[in-house]
């Protein structure tokens, strides 16, 4: 990998703290950590790593609950990495890339006049974690606008495929094993510009009554049942202000597990567990985790 190191651009660090690049502020370190500089920077650094490396991705860094022991495999950051959005195909299509924020994605949306796509403004996270979980909001879905992705393999190696490829579920894909989305194509109608970016500021202003804003969280913790909401199920079991150390389940929205200061990744694992086992005793439903839970309990070094 000496050799390899030379010809990579992007940035490579060990035993990276990796609370810092999470939503809820929490997590352990990484063996490795590779922030590329492109595509290009990525595939060179892919076709370095062991077969058997285990690669975790992170983007925004909502929507994912890293353990207090870490992640012993290679961190990929794409956030302001995989950063560039065009317009393709004479402007009927938008190419995004896995680190663009999905509000970016939504803004670059309206400008350009495509409807349906002001729902990305909802969205707390980047296209490639938009793309892994068909993720959602405002009533619009992800992959009903995808016409192409583009991925990488761990060797390197980049393909382009459809839709037909993958099978699409609420908040979750199955995919090709062994590929990651570096990129998404999209298509959208067509509408007025600044009806568009007055309908964003509408969306998020409804967001900001019903969702705890400008906090420390993943987004909505567990997927809907079918029928249903998670956050109704949690609130008429009780449990809205119930806390696990600087864990807590916000008053404002019961699907959202709030860091209140010092709380441990266990703080919120264990009040995950909690509202899944009280709601399934009281309603008969058990609950499905949306945010994806990632690394040791302990640390990776004390487990050598």
């Amino acid at each position: 990998m000496n050799r390899v190191k030379e010809d990579l651009r992007g940035e490579l660090k060990e035993y990276e703290p990796l609370a810092r690049y999470t939503s809820w502020r929490v997590g352990g370190t990484s063996r490795r950590f590779y922030k590329p500089a492109d595509i290009h920077d990525l595939s060179i650094f892919l076709s370095s790593l062991p077969e058997n490396e285990e690669l975790m991705w992170l983007g925004l860094g909502s929507n994912i609950l890293i353990r207090d022991g870490g992640f012993s495999g290679t961190v990929i950051f794409t956030l302001g990495c995989l950063k560039n959005i065009d317009l393709i195909n004479t402007k009927t299509l938008v190419r995004a890339e896995a680190g663009v924020t999905c509000a970016k994605l939504a803004k670059f949306c309206a400008k350009n006049g495509f409807s349906d796509s002001c729902f990305f403004a909802g969205i707390p996270g980047t296209v490639g974690g938009a793309l892994m979980m068909n993720a959602g909001a405002f009533g619009g879905v992800t992959w009903d606008h995808v016409v192409a992705v583009e991925t990488i393999d761990r060797f390197g190696k980049l393909h382009v495929r459809s839709p037909a490829e993958y099978t699409i579920h609420y908040r979750e894909i199955k995919a090709p094993p062994g590929e990651w989305f570096v990129a998404g194509h999209f298509s959208f109608g067509q509408d007025d510009p600044v009806k568009l970016q007055q309908q964003i500021k509408e969306l998020l202003h409804k967001r900001s009554i019903s969702q705890p804003i400008g906090v420390l969280s993943c987004g909505s913790v567990f997927r809907n049942p079918p029928g249903d909401f998670a956050a109704r199920l949690i609130d008429i079991s009780g449990l809205k202000g119930t806390c696990i150390g600087d864990a807590r389940i916000s008053e404002k929205h019961a699907n959202f597990i709030l860091n209140s200061g010092k709380a441990t990744a266990q703080d919120i694992e264990s009040l995950i567990e909690l509202a899944a086992d009280k709601v399934e005793s009281i309603h008969g439903v058990r609950l499905i985790p949306e945010v994806h839970i990632i690394g040791e309990t302990n640390s990776y070094d004390d487990q050598i």
